[in-house]
């Protein structure tokens, strides 16, 4: 109970603490005053005004005193209003009012903001930098709520739009309240440290709260550490925030890998940014302004061990008050606050627990720098030069994301000599033309357009131009020239080439910012070209820097690596398995289910379980069936643990089982498919008992959760049952296991775990009770799953009122749609969410046309794809829509993919809050009539089913999947329709396989044969052709289709032969030539018609296809699916009383012509395949038996794997046939060099009689040649007894 309650408190400890945070402490919580209307009219400037009852003093809102509001002498976009508000405020809301009674108001404007008057900010609208919307008329009153607000002293105003029949006019107000401050400002050289309280009792949570305003992009802001090298510190380096967190202990190294958080992008900006960091045990939630990031590092809580002292601005050396270790900052911190501590003003108050090492003061100075923002290709800035001198020095400061664009152009001698510093490839490039020679290069620097600043310093005089960047110098030789330097200086691009100025921007202009500019030894104060008193320029925004981080947040996902220019950014999507403007669309299935369906064979894939959710892709096996597809996903353990006696109650094994998928693929993974299980083998010699006497199991095994389980077999965790337990035949009936039995002998089980919840199994634990001499093995499978649920769910919409409703679709950024349809009807909505202005929605707008639209606050947008046929055809139809950031696109099957950009810098937030509409819309209008099948929006399916069945006018399910996937049923398969998907029936194919593709084929030894029994066969005597005719009546045809498939190099073969009981006959034959011949007897009273095809020698060991096609009297032949040619038969139409098909050698080939019984006495030798005439399938018959058998087969017929794969004919049997698991009546190939199950025996029964006759012949003359000697024996003895009577 102890744990759980501390859990609860860190989770409670966690919770974000912006209701207390110390940042806006001694804020009132209603903080939306009006803070414009109280000021003197002197706290009101402006760039100009058209007269002095249009200044800006009368702007305030609601007035209606001098001319009603604020008009500037010119309309254009470099115009603006400015209110001082004296001092920094917090700022939370803005309304705009057009002048009063008049036609002057402004429909969008920019907001800046700044705290001193120099260096504005833009205020951001959600992720865009748009401008806010204006007024539509002069009287009413635009309000907009700042989310997040701002604090600042200085507000500007600068108009972007305005009525054209009118001019820009303005009446403000600003509302906010007061803002509470405490500063400290840090020169580079200084630190403070603060001594924590040391009580017993240290804090369980650490939480730091500050803003910062960085004048350099490098800097140690804070630094705690502790006895043991732990530490944490918080440093900006190049502009960003890096928070290091060592929470280890030396002596675990293997746990004590430090974090690194980065969060922040041009925090040198000189602007406030504010900082929160929470610490709890090991958890981190890191904030930088609005981004968080949350982490759980590794290792113990030993960081609270940390020294009861922290440092800000610098990590001072021990022993050295005024030293650091690493560059300090420098900058000003505001509200610093540590555990609600309020460390500036203990500095203030000059406490014991503050130590000041440096100058810091208390007060922030105002930046003095005006930086120039180049906002288009477009821009320039033209200063003069120091005309007659014979020198050129100009220097300047730039950052920019662009990899290309000119920064400088100038005139050594005028009208002759000039130079031009651009930026190609990230590289700062110097090009020097001089008349009569080609321009000359030199290059310095690499990799400027990362976003930071960077110097420019270029000097030309006399016989050398030179140039550094940064620390990076170049020198460019000179012929010795009077330099007489230029009248003006061109940066960021060129005036129109009309102007004469003679400047030329090879790579077009820069974007970006520029700063610190200097023309010879004078600095160059932008605010002067700004008041039209020095230069000239175009499309600048002057003292400000509007350079923005596009990649962050970064919108690329699942790993995609953002890049970006000044105008937008790109995401690199190679590598992460994901493809799209923001790598969110998976490039692989979801499913082995929709790999099927694809039409792909059994193999590794790739899925993506979750499709464009957050899990990556992974491998498996995918094993498609003609029932199923079945997702394989094989573990890393061991193949088979062997297991011996230990002590009682001692662990004898604790195995772990890793998977090639993450634990969230894993669980996607069993979550979509329609049901899973492991197997697990147990063979056991005078095993354990399963439980102690006590009840305790002694054996478990843990699931993919991290929960134990004590049940073995079955789908319900309480059946604690293996198979024969299920089954009812274990070996001993007392038991629900054979290894339970106990018996001194080696038993079995098979235990098949199907609770998909608790699957795969992670983990084995087996103990022992106390049978020293107990043994035993195991195996664990695969984890299989079938199916995917969501692939045909589907639901059928019969009514035009009727839909189906979900909650509101969150796709706030990123909204992707893919579904299937099929309709007869010309119009229907399939989709539809809407918002208070934004929606989401997907049509069938006419019979030939798909419509995305969407509208995220930027106007509607409409995708569309138009096929050249009917979406209307009854067959299923694959949409898949997405909408980001940067776009909409719109697929429908396999058509070309219709995109529509994004526009730059608008809304990005699509924000839904009405339900979601399936098949119909909230009027009940336009609604689909059809079916819409497995529906995903994110990544995420929609149970269609589920809902149907509750909905009126909305069926679930659907049918009719054969018109869109029979294709997948090949080489003669018919597609049936199931519940949930296809099947493909084989039974009249030469194929088998889930799409009757895989090729059935068998190698045909020298004098081997098969026969097809087309019937039975009737001995009949005499002249009995009407008994013949009568019985066999139904087997003649007119038609014919004959496939087959050979490999060979022998001549004369017979490939196959067709007979009947009229004598009539079909033979296809290779000549002595290997040339095809095909002879038809269709008439036993005529010669047969014999047709031979010179297509080439057949009998060259490559595999060949033969396509046999008779109408009547017209006989096609095909080879290798392109050599054609038709003949004429004159023999007969008709092939009456057919037989029997045979392919090999033919024992009787009576009647036939004497080609063809030279080709049956040599039969056939090498590979067959495919072998088919009209629906009968002789290979298929005898390899794959699926009832009575029809075949008989003589000699040594072995099937294989593949003719195209194997040997040529000659060849030992053993390259044609691979050994692979089954037999014959199994769904494989029998094991290598084993005839076939069903085969005749005749041969040997043959044999045997030969045999039997010959030793009953040598009995016989054994016995006769016994009894003639007995014979001959007994006549001698009888002619003694004769001769002695007579001597007698």
């Amino acid at each position: 109970m102890a744990s759980v309650a501390w859990a609860v408190l860190k989770v409670l400890l966690l919770l974000p603490t912006q209701t207390w945070s110390p940042v806006g402490a001694g804020n009132p919580p209603d903080c939306d005053a009006p803070l414009a209307s109280a000021l003197p009219r002197s706290s009101f400037s402006s760039s100009s005004e058209l007269s002095s009852s249009h200044g800006p003093g009368f702007s305030r809102l609601n007035r209606r005193d001098g001319a009603g509001g604020w008009t500037p002498l010119v309309s254009n976009k470099y115009q603006w209003l400015q209110i001082d508000l004296g001092e920094r405020m917090e700022v939370t809301a803005v309304a705009t009012q057009g002048g009063y009674g008049s036609s002057d108001w402004v429909t969008s404007y920019l907001l800046m903001f700044s705290d001193g008057g120099r260096n504005w900010k833009q205020y951001r609208r959600e992720e865009s930098i748009w401008g806010f919307p204006g007024n539509t008329n002069a009287d009413s009153v635009v309000h907009y709520r700042l989310q997040p607000p701002f604090e600042a002293r200085f507000l500007r105003f600068l108009p972007l739009a305005w009525n054209p029949r009118g001019r820009i006019g303005m009446r403000i107000e600003v509302y906010g309240c007061a803002y509470k401050s405490e500063v400290v400002y840090f020169d580079g050289q200084t630190a403070v440290l603060y001594r924590l309280d040391k009580k017993p009792l240290k804090p369980i949570r650490d939480v730091i709260s500050l803003k910062f305003k960085a004048m350099q992009s490098n800097g140690i802001l804070l630094h705690r550490e502790g006895q043991h090298g732990n530490h944490i510190t918080l440093e900006l380096i190049k502009g960003k925030l890096v928070f290091f967190l060592n929470s280890g202990n030396a002596k675990l190294p293997s746990t004590t890998a430090p974090v690194t958080l980065t969060l922040g992008s041009l925090l040198d900006d000189q602007h406030w940014h504010s900082v929160l960091i929470e610490l709890l045990d090991t958890q981190v939630n890191f904030t930088v302004d609005k981004h968080t990031h949350h982490f759980q590092a590794k290792g113990d809580s030993s960081y609270l061990d940390l020294n009861f002292e922290i440092s800000f601005g610098g990590i001072p050396t021990p022993g050295r008050s005024w030293a650091f270790t690493r560059k300090s900052f420098h900058g000003c911190l505001e509200n610093l606050y540590y555990n609600g501590v309020d460390v500036t003003e203990l500095a203030k108050k000059h406490k014991p627990q503050i130590l000041m090492m440096g100058n810091a003061s208390f007060s922030c100075p105002q930046p003095q720098t005006v930086p120039v923002t180049f906002l288009s290709s477009r821009s320039y800035l033209a200063l003069p030069g120091n005309s007659g001198e014979d020198k050129v020095s100009v220097t300047f400061q730039f950052r920019t994301w662009n990899r290309a664009g000119q920064l400088l152009f100038g005139e050594l001698r005028h009208g002759s000599e000039s130079f031009v510093l651009f930026l190609k490839d990230g590289k700062l490039k110097l090009s020097l033309f001089q008349p009569g020679q080609s321009p000359r290069n030199v290059t310095a620097g690499a990799g400027l357009n990362d976003g930071q600043w960077h110097s420019v310093s270029f000097s030309a005089k006399w016989s050398h131009m030179n140039v550094v960047v940064d620390d990076d110098t170049a020198v460019q030789p000179l012929v010795a020239v009077l330099i007489d330097s230029g009248d003006t200086y061109y940066f960021g691009g060129c005036l129109d080439n009309s102007s004469g100025s003679g400047c030329k921007s090879p790579l077009g202009g820069f974007q970006g910012c520029l700063r610190l500019i200097t023309i010879g030894d004078k600095a160059v104060d932008p605010i002067l070209v700004q008041q039209g008193a020095l230069g000239s320029f175009r499309d600048l925004q002057i003292d400000s820097c509007g350079i923005t981080d596009r990649c962050l947040p970064s919108y690329c996902e699942h790993g995609g690596e953002c890049s970006q220019s000044w105008d937008t950014f790109s995401c690199d999507c190679l590598g992460t398995g994901y493809t799209g403007e923001t790598c969110h669309s998976s490039l692989y299935e979801q499913s082995c289910e929709a790999h099927k369906h694809r039409g792909n064979p059994s193999g590794l894939y790739y899925i993506d379980a979750d499709g464009s959710g957050p899990l990556g892709p992974f491998l498996v096996y995918c094993n498609m069936t003609a029932d199923a597809a079945w997702t394989v996903l094989r573990h890393g353990g061991p193949d088979a643990v062997t297991l011996r006696g230990a002590p009682s109650g001692h662990p004898r094994s604790a195995v772990s089982f890793a998977y090639a998928a993450g634990a969230g693929q894993l669980r996607a993974a069993v979550n979509l498919a329609e049901r899973c299980e492991q197997r697990l083998a147990l063979r056991c010699g005078t095993a354990r008992r399963p439980d102690s006497r006590d009840g305790t199991p002694l054996s478990w095994w843990v699931g993919r959760t991290n929960e134990t389980h004590t049940y073995w077999g079955g789908s319900l965790p309480d059946a604690q049952k293996c198979t024969c337990g299920l089954e009812g035949n274990c070996i001993d009936s007392q038991y629900y296991c054979n290894c339970d039995a106990g018996r001194n002998e080696w038993t079995s089980d098979t235990i098949v775990l199907s609770q998909k919840e608790h699957l795969p199994v992670t983990q084995i634990v087996m103990t022992d009770a106390g049978r020293p001499h107990s043994e035993a093995a195991y195996t664990l499978g695969p984890l299989l799953c079938r199916g995917d649920k969501s692939f045909w769910n589907s639901a059928s919409f019969n009514t035009e009122t009727s839909y189906l409703h979900f909650p509101a679709f969150h796709g706030e950024l990123t909204a992707d749609v893919c579904f299937f349809f099929k309709t007869t009807v010309s119009s229907g909505v399939f989709m539809e969410n809407l918002g208070i202005t934004d929606f989401i929605r997907i049509e069938l707008r006419a019979p030939t046309e798909v419509t995305f639209s969407f509208d995220v606050g930027n106007g509607p947008c409409e995708v569309t794809v138009q096929s050249p046929t009917p979406f209307n055809d009854n067959q299923w139809h694959h949409v898949r829509a997405e909408r980001n950031v940067k776009g909409a696109s719109l697929q429908v099957d396999q058509l070309p993919q219709k995109m529509q950009p994004a526009p730059a810098d608008g809304h990005v937030r699509l924000q839904l809050n009405s339900q979601l509409f399936i098949g119909g819309t909230a009027t009940r209008q336009r609604g689909f009539l059809g079916c819409i099948r497995s529906l995903q929006l994110n990544g995420v399916a929609l149970d269609l089913e589920e809902r149907a069945t509750v909905t009126p006018g909305v069926e679930p399910g659907c049918a009719g999947h054969c018109s869109t996937y029979g294709h997948l049923c090949r080489n003669g398969g018919r597609c049936r329709e199931k519940h949930r998907g296809v099947t493909c029936d084989c039974a009249f194919s030469a194929y088998d396989g889930p799409f009757c593709s895989n090729e059935i084929s068998a190698y045909f030894a020298t004098g081997s044969s098969m026969t097809y029994h087309f019937q039975e066969h009737y001995t009949l005597s005499g002249n009995s052709s009407s008994l013949v005719s009568s019985l066999h009546r139904d087997v003649t045809l007119t038609r014919d289709m004959i496939t087959l498939s050979f490999r060979t190099t022998r001549t004369p073969s017979l490939l196959l032969y067709v007979s009947s009981f009229y004598e009539e006959y079909l033979s296809v034959i290779l000549a002595n030539n290997g040339s095809l011949q095909i002879r038809y007897k269709l008439d036993r009273h005529q010669n047969p018609d014999a047709f031979t095809f010179d297509f080439k020698n057949m009998a060259d060991g490559q595999l060949h296809q033969v396509k046999i096609n008779r109408d009547e009297a017209v006989v096609m032949v095909e080879v290798n699916q392109s050599a054609k040619k038709q003949v004429i038969l004159s023999s007969g139409t008709e092939f009456n009383a057919i037989k029997s098909l045979i392919l090999g050698k033919v024992l009787e080939a009576a009647g036939a012509d004497p080609d063809t019984r030279r080709a049956a006495t040599s039969g056939f030798t090498g590979c067959l395949s495919a072998v088919r005439f009209g629906r009968a399938a002789p290979l298929k018959a005898a390899l794959r038996p699926s009832g009575p058998s029809r075949v008989t087969v003589r000699g040594h017929v072995v099937p294989t794997a593949r003719c195209a794969a194997g040997a040529v004919s000659g060849s030992p049997a053993r390259g044609l046939a691979p050994r692979l698991a089954g037999g014959a009546g199994r769904s494989g190939p029998a094991d290598e060099g084993q005839p076939l199950v069903n085969a005749d025996r005749r041969d040997s029964a043959v044999i045997g009689g030969v045999i039997a006759v010959v030793i009953f012949i040598l009995l016989c003359i054994t016995a006769i040649a016994i009894r003639i000697y007995l014979q001959r024996k007994l006549l001698k003895e009888n002619e003694s007894k004769v001769s002695k009577k007579d001597e007698c």
